[in-house]
Order: structure tokens, then sequence, then C-alpha cells
């Protein structure tokens, strides 16, 4: 399909430009970065985040592709019952080599921006120190969590909190006995999709304001 604009009246509601904004910076990505995966001028692809443009399907497609998400995100209209999930129905999940475990909360919220996750940490557990853009808010449900931000430990109990942006540096560990179990929710990008022609150079890195 052509990727010719369609001019629309901005003083109409907002139709999907955000939702492309959000994506992409959630997935570290530059408005130069993101056209030339979707195969568009950035010039356009600017355009369309701000509602003053609307794309083809087929350009629209190529965007959800690069972000990696489907198109949907974009398109449709989520039934309420589509929203909830039951305990005990949740199908449980692990990464290879990792003796954590996951449970999904969030579903498939066409244009949500949030992962929500409950995190099984064994008995003994300690994570890596890591950064990365985004925002994180965790909650303990079970057992007890010594989580380090930056230069200072804090020590969870079940119905204690912490919320975070996560490029400050941070790790946490299991510090009781037994299992523990956390809600994690963020908008880190680890968990929205691939980062595909994400550059490196300082100035493809610059993103804008």
């Amino acid at each position: 399909m052509p990727d010719a604009a369609r001019q629309i009246d901005p003083t109409q509601p907002p139709a999907f430009g955000g939702r492309i904004r959000d994506l992409r910076r959630k997935a570290d990505l530059t408005l130069q970065a993101l056209a030339d995966e979707a195969g568009i001028s950035v010039g356009f692809l600017s355009q369309v985040e701000r509602d003053k443009a609307t794309p083809s399907l087929g350009t629209l497609a190529s965007l959800a592709a690069a972000l990696g998400v489907d198109i949907d995100v974009f398109i449709a209209t989520p039934k309420p019952a589509d929203s909830v999930t039951r305990e005990g129905e949740r199908p449980r999940f692990a990464l290879a080599d990792s003796s954590l475990s996951y449970e999904r909360v969030t579903t498939s919220l066409p244009g949500g921006t949030l992962s929500s996750l409950i995190v099984h940490v064994p008995e003994g557990y300690a994570s890596e120190t890591t950064a990365h853009i985004g925002e994180e808010l965790i909650i303990v449900l079970e057992g007890s969590l010594r989580q380090t931000l930056g230069d200072t430990t804090f020590v969870l109990h079940p119905g204690d909190s912490l919320h975070f942006m996560g490029d400050t540096p941070h790790a946490f560990a299991n510090a009781g006995k037994g299992s523990a179990r956390l809600l994690w929710t963020g908008t880190s990008p680890r968990l929205i999709g691939p980062q595909p022609g994400r550059q490196t150079d300082i100035d493809t890195n610059r993103r804008d304001q």
C-alpha cells in the first residue's frame, strides 16, 4: 500500500500517534531509527506521531513490526473480559538458565505501555545489578526481599513497595527462608519487544524531546 499521508483535522481527538511515540520511546528508538526500519521518511513519521498525518494500513503494519507489536495495538478495541486474569489460571514461564519464574498479569491492551508480572523468587536467589530506561514499581506479596537501589539497600516485607526509575542501578535478592513473590509493574522496554534498527552512534542516539 502507498505511504502517502492523508491530512486530518487537527481539532479532532488524536488517533494513534501518541501510541506510536510512546512505544518508540519505550523501545529506546530515535525517530530516524524507527523511520528507517519501517521504510518511511522521518518527517512523515514525525507528522504521524503528532497526529498531523494518517499512515496507510501497510505503513502502520510496518511500524508495528518495527516496534515488535501486533498491528491490533493500534486498531483493535479490547473486550472488557480480555483484560481479566485469574489467580491460578495465569500460565507460568521462565527464561532459560534462570531459577526465577513469572506470571504475566497485564494483557494485550491496545496502546498499553505498562507490563506487570508476578515474580516467584526462590530461596537464596540474588540478581545481577542492572540499569535501563523505564519506571518500575514492586510490591512484595510473600517472603522478604533485599532491594539495592543505587547506594542504598532496603529490606522489604509483605505489603511493602518500592517505586523507582530504572536508570538507577538496582538489584534484588531473596532475603528470607523459603520462596518469595513480588508484583512487578513497569515500563521497561525489555517487556515491550525487540529493538530493531537501533542505532549506536552519538548523533542517532539523541532522542527528541
